[in-house]
C-alpha cells in the first residue's frame, strides 16, 4: 500500500497552482474545501507518482469542464415517470451511516436490470448520485460527526445474479471507469452480500486480476452479512436485503427499501435536482446528458474479457449439466 508523503502533496500542490484559472474553479468543486485531500486520493490512485497523479487530475478537471459536470445537478432525468424507472432498474439507495460516519451506499448488483432506458440516462444518473454524494452527503457527514468524512462504504447485493448479467458489463465497465479515473478512493470497502454461485465461480477468475488496492477493499461476506455489517454500522443503516436471512432485493415500495423512490434519500436527491435545476437562469431543455465516455483501461479490458470468458464457461457447464439431466430422466 503506498503511503503518501508530504513531499509527494507539496510537488503536487505547486504543480496545481500552474493551471489555468477556469481549471483551477473546477478543482475547488472537487475538493470542497479540502485540496489536500483530494490531492491525496488521485497520489494513492497512481501509487505515489506525483507527474501521473497530476495528469490524471488535469484529465479529471478537463472531463468536468467539456462535460459541464459542475452543472450535472441542476439537470433533472424528467420526466417523473423516468426518473423512478432509471432508479428502479438501477437499484441503488443510501441505508443510512456507518459507526464511523461514513454513508452506506447500497447497490442491487443481481436484480438490476438497466432496460428501462439509454445508456446516457444511467451515466447521468450515475455521475448525479456521485456528484450528490460529493458535495451534499459527504460535507452533511462531517457537520454532523465533526470531523472530516470523504468516503463511503458500498454493500453490493447479489441476489438474482444470473449469465444474463454478462449484457450489462458494457455499462459497468464505463461507469466503473468514470468512477476510476474521476472518483478515485472514493469507496473504503466494498462489502458483497446475498453471493450465488455464478458470482463465487467469476470471482475466483476475476480476483487475481485486480490491483492489490482494489483487492483489499473488497469483502464477501457469507449470506446476507448481517453479523459482520452489524459490526461497523447500527441495526438501522443496515440495507433492507441484509436485514433477514435470505430476504434478498426487495422492490416493494417502503420507506424501508433504500432502492425505492418513495425513500427519503432518493425523495431528498429528487428535490434537492429540482431545486437545482430551478436556480438555473436557463431552463434545462428536456433529455439526458451525453457525457463523453472515457477510454477504458487495458487492464479493466482485460478483466472484462476474462470475465466474459468465466461466464461463457459457467453457462457451458451449466448447459452441458442440464442435458446429461435431461437424458437421464428421458433415458430412464
Amino acid at each position: 500500500m503506498v503511503i503518501v508523503t508530504d513531499d509527494m502533496i507539496k510537488q503536487f500542490q505547486t504543480l496545481m497552482e500552474q493551471i489555468d484559472e477556469p481549471l483551477k474553479i473546477t478543482f475547488k468543486n472537487i475538493h470542497q474545501g479540502y485540496p489536500t485531500d483530494t490531492l491525496m486520493r488521485f497520489l494513492k490512485a497512481r501509487e505515489g507518482d506525483v507527474s501521473k497523479a497530476h495528469k490524471m487530475l488535469l484529465d479529471c478537471l478537463n472531463w468536468r469542464k467539456e462535460n459541464e459536470i459542475d452543472a450535472i445537478l441542476a439537470k433533472p432525468i424528467v420526466p417523473t415517470e423516468l426518473y423512478r424507472a432509471v432508479r428502479d432498474s438501477q437499484l441503488i439507495g443510501m441505508s443510512g451511516y456507518s459507526k464511523e460516519g461514513l454513508p452506506v451506499i447500497a447497490i442491487g448488483v443481481g436484480l438490476s436490470t438497466f432496460d428501462k432506458a439509454s445508456i446516457h440516462y444511467y451515466v447521468q444518473s450515475h455521475i448525479q448520485m456521485n456528484e450528490y454524494r460529493d458535495r451534499v452527503l459527504l460535507p452533511s457527514a462531517t457537520k454532523k460527526f465533526g470531523r472530516h468524512i470523504n468516503n463511503c462504504v458500498k454493500v453490493l447485493d447479489m441476489t438474482g445474479l444470473k449469465l444474463s448479467a454478462l449484457n450489462q458489463i458494457k455499462l459497468l465497465s464505463v461507469i466503473s471507469t468514470i468512477d476510476d479515473l474521476n472518483y478515485p478512493e472514493k469507496t473504503t470497502t466494498y462489502y458483497i452480500v446475498n453471493a450465488p454461485y455464478v458470482f463465487s465461480a467469476c470471482w475466483k477468475v476475476v480476483r487475481p486480476l485486480l490491483q492489490e488496492r482494489t483487492r483489499n477493499k473488497v469483502q464477501v461476506l457469507s449470506g446476507s452479512g448481517k453479523d459482520e455489517l452489524l459490526k461497523i454500522m447500527d441495526y438501522s443503516s443496515l440495507p433492507h436485503f441484509c436485514k433477514r436471512e435470505g430476504s434478498g432485493s426487495s422492490k416493494s415500495k417502503t420507506t424501508d427499501n433504500c432502492f425505492s423512490l418513495d425513500h427519503p434519500f432518493h425523495q431528498q436527491v429528487y428535490n434537492y435536482i429540482k431545486q437545482q435545476a430551478l436556480l438555473m437562469e436557463e431552463p434545462i431543455r428536456q433529455g439526458s446528458v451525453h457525457v463523453d465516455f472515457p477510454e477504458p483501461d487495458p487492464e479493466d479490458d482485460n478483466i472484462v474479457e476474462t470475465l466474459e470468458s468465466a461466464f461463457k464457461t459457467i453457462g457451458d457447464r451449466n448447459g452441458l449439466s442440464n442435458s446429461l439431466r435431461e437424458l437421464k430422466i428421458n433415458g430412464g
